[in-house]
C-alpha cells in the first residue's frame, strides 16, 4: 500500500460537524487503495479511557467516494448518539490489508496484540457553539454583481459636469458614466424578470475615484451615486422583490482622502492615527510613487491606497462599528470583504462575532483567489469566492489536451478543500469587475452557455456579471467594466439570450439536484473531452450534465426530460453542446 498517500486528521475539512447531529469524516488515499471500513463507537463504550477495556465499535464500509489527480478522497456521515466518536479505519488493496490509527499503520495482528495502547481517532465533543453554521438563504441565492458607475444612470437629468455619456464599448478606469443607486433602483423589476434573488454591489462609500476602491468616507453613500436614503430605498425595494443585498467592504486599505490618513500626513507619529496603518519610513510619507520602497504598506504597490493596520484595537472596532451601521441604517444581508486574506484572522472573528450578534443570517463573503481553509473554520467568513472553481473551467476549455478526467478532479479538489456547509455557500463565478468577461475569452456562445450551465448545476451560490445574460464583452480589468448598453437591450438577439439566461437561473431555483452538495461524474460517453455528471437531491432525483467539449459529435441517447439544451437533437450532442436533464 501506497502509505505516503494516506491522509486524515480529526479537524478541518477531515473531520467535523456538519450539524448538532452528524459528523462528517474523509479520508485521503492512494488509487491503490479500493476498499475502506471505518470502524466508530462512542470512545467509552467500554468504560473509561487508560483503563483495561477492550474496545470493539460497529464497522461500516465508506460508499462514497471522489478522484483526485493523485489520490481518492472518502467521504461518509456518522450520528454520533452521545455527540463524540472514536475510530479507525480498515484499508484494502488488492492484496493488502491495513488498519490505519493516529500514530499509523498496524497489520491485524499488530492490532490484536495484547497490551498495545492504540492511538485511536477521537472527536470529543460535538459542541454546538462550536459548529460552523452558514446562513441557509444563500445556497437559494442567484446573485448579480453590479459596478455601480456603468449599469444605470436614474438621473440622467442631474449629471456633474464631469460624467460623460452613456456609451458601448471600451473603457478605462478614468472615466464617470453616472452609474447611481437610483438608477439600480429603477432596474430592480428587470432583475426580478430575470429571476436574481440577490445583488452584490462593489463599493458605494464615498470615493473619489469611479471604482470606490479607496475610501474616503466609510459612513457615507458617495455623492455621484445618491445619498444614504437612496441606498436605504433600493435595500428596501430590492427586499419586497425577494432580492438580498450585498455591499463590499473595503477594510485592507483606504483612500488617501480618509480622514485618519490626512491627519497621519499633517502630524506625523503624533497623529492620533498613526498605528492605523503600517508605516516604515515617516520621513518620506508624503512622497508620491509606487511603495515598493517600504516607507508604508499599501494595496499592491498603490501609494493611493495606504494598507490599514487590521491589528490594531481601535481599526478592529471602528470597522465593526462601521458594518454595524451598515446593517442597522440599510438592512443589508451580506457583506464582500475586498482583499479578504490580507486582513488579521484577529479583526475577522471579531467581526464574525459582533455581526452575527445583531444578524444571525448575515453572510460574511471573502475575496480569495486560492485555498482559503485557514478562513473557512466557522469563526470568520462564511465562504468566499469561488475563483479557483472558475480559473478551472477556463483553462478546461483552454486547453484542449485537458481530458474529462481532469475536468472531475479539478471539480472534486474544489469540493474538497472546504466544509460542506461552506460548499453550499461558496460564491460561484465565471467573472467579475476584477476579470476578462466570459464572452470575450473564447468568443464562442455555445463555449459560453457550456460554462454558464456548469455554473449553475453545482454546489454553492451562482453569481452572474451584470450584462453577462446578454453575452457582453470586455478585456481584461478596466475594460470589464462597460457601460451595460440598455438601448441594446430590446433587440432580438438579447431578448433570445436573456430568455436562456432566465430558463438556466429558472431551472436552478426549480429543481433541487442542482442545489445539492451531491454529485458524481459516472464517465459513461467514450469521448475524452465529453464531460458528464450527475446532481443528486435528497429525494433520490437525478439530473445529468453532459458537455461536449470535443470536435465531434457523442450520442447521449433521448431518454430523461430536458431542461436545458444547445446543439442537441435526436441524441445526438454536437460539438460544443450543452445538455441537462432529468434522468430520475
Amino acid at each position: 500500500m501506497d502509505f505516503s498517500a494516506v491522509y486524515h486528521k480529526t479537524s478541518e475539512q477531515m473531520s467535523y460537524a456538519l450539524n448538532e447531529n452528524e459528523l462528517i469524516i474523509n479520508l485521503k488515499t492512494g488509487f491503490d487503495v479500493k476498499q475502506v471500513f471505518i470502524v466508530h463507537g462512542d470512545p467509552f463504550d467500554a468504560g473509561i479511557l487508560g483503563g483495561s477495556e477492550k474496545w470493539h465499535g460497529t464497522r461500516e464500509e465508506i460508499v462514497y467516494k471522489k478522484r483526485l489527480s493523485h489520490h481518492m478522497w472518502w467521504t461518509t456521515t456518522l450520528v454520533p448518539p452521545y455527540k463524540r466518536c472514536k475510530y479507525y479505519f480498515e484499508l484494502h488493496t488488492e492484496d493488502e490489508v491495513w488498519y490505519c490509527f493516529e500514530d499509523g499503520f498496524l497489520t491485524k495482528e499488530q492490532m490484536d496484540m495484547p497490551g498495545r495502547i492504540l492511538q485511536y481517532f477521537i472527536v470529543p465533543w460535538m459542541n454546538s457553539a462550536d459548529i460552523n453554521r452558514t446562513p441557509e438563504w444563500v445556497n437559494d441565492t442567484v446573485w448579480y454583481q453590479i459596478f455601480p458607475d456603468r449599469f444605470a444612470n436614474g438621473t440622467p437629468d442631474k449629471n456633474a459636469s464631469d460624467v460623460l455619456p452613456w456609451q458601448t464599448g471600451p473603457v478605462t478606469n478614468r472615466e464617470k458614466y453616472g452609474g447611481n443607486l437610483e438608477g439600480i433602483r429603477q432596474k430592480l423589476p428587470y432583475l426580478r424578470e430575470l429571476g436574481v434573488t440577490g445583488i452584490y454591489l462593489n463599493p458605494v462609500m464615498e470615493a473619489d475615484s469611479n471604482h470606490k476602491y479607496n475610501t474616503t468616507d466609510y459612513m457615507k453613500i458617495d455623492p455621484s451615486f445618491g445619498d444614504n436614503a437612496d441606498m436605504r430605498r433600493v435595500v428596501e425595494e430590492a427586499h419586497k422583490s425577494g432580492i438580498r443585498v450585498m455591499v463590499d467592504a473595503v477594510f485592507n486599505h483606504s483612500g488617501t482622502a480618509f480622514a485618519p490618513w490626512k491627519d497621519v500626513l499633517e502630524k506625523g507619529k503624533d497623529s492620533p492615527f498613526a498605528d492605523w496603518f503600517m508605516i516604515n519610513d515617516w520621513s518620506a510619507l508624503r512622497e508620491r510613487r509606487d511603495t515598493r520602497d517600504g516607507r508604508f504598506y499599501s494595496f499592491a504597490f498603490a501609494d493611493w491606497m495606504p494598507k490599514l493596520n487590521t491589528n490594531n484595537e481601535e481599526v478592529i472596532d471602528y470597522f465593526c462599528g462601521v458594518c454595524e451601521r451598515w446593517i442597522r441604517e440599510f438592512s443589508i444581508d451580506a457583506i464582500r470583504f475586498d482583499v479578504g486574506n490580507e486582513v488579521s484572522h484577529l479583526f475577522l472573528k471579531r467581526m464574525r462575532k459582533r455581526l452575527k450578534k445583531i444578524k444571525p443570517d448575515i453572510y460574511l463573503l471573502g475575496e480569495i483567489w486560492h485555498d482559503a481553509s485557514q478562513w473557512l473554520a466557522g469563526d470568520e467568513y462564511d465562504s468566499v469566492m469561488n475563483y479557483p472553481l472558475m480559473s478551472g473551467i477556463h483553462d478546461f476549455f483552454l486547453d484542449k489536451s485537458m481530458d474529462k478526467k481532469e475536468f472531475e478532479y479539478m471539480v472534486n479538489r474544489c469540493y474538497t478543500m472546504y466544509m460542506q456547509q461552506c460548499n453550499n455557500v461558496l460564491f460561484n463565478l465565471l467573472d467579475s469587475h476584477d476579470t476578462q468577461r466570459l464572452m470575450s475569452r473564447f468568443h464562442d456562445l455555445d463555449i459560453f452557455y457550456q460554462q454558464l450551465a456548469i455554473l449553475f448545476t453545482l454546489p454553492g451560490s451562482p453569481c452572474i456579471y451584470y450584462g453577462t445574460e446578454i453575452a457582453m464583452e470586455g478585456g481584461f480589468d478596466p475594460d470589464c467594466r462597460r457601460c451595460m448598453p440598455w438601448d441594446e437591450i430590446g433587440s432580438r438577439e438579447n431578448q433570445e439570450r436573456i430568455a436562456q439566461m432566465r430558463r438556466l437561473i429558472r431551472m436552478r431555483q426549480t429543481y433541487p439536484a442542482l442545489k445539492s452538495p451531491y454529485f458524481h461524474f459516472p464517465n459513461r460517453y467514450e469521448n475524452r473531452r465529453c464531460v458528464e455528471y450527475i446532481k443528486l437531491d435528497r429525494e433520490g432525483g437525478k439530473t445529468e450534465i453532459v458537455l461536449n467539449c470535443s470536435r465531434e459529435g457523442v450520442h447521449v441517447g433521448e431518454s430523461g426530460e430536458v431542461l436545458f439544451a444547445r446543439r442537441y437533437k435526436e441524441g445526438i450532442l454536437e460539438k460544443n453542446g450543452t445538455l441537462v436533464r432529468r434522468i430520475s
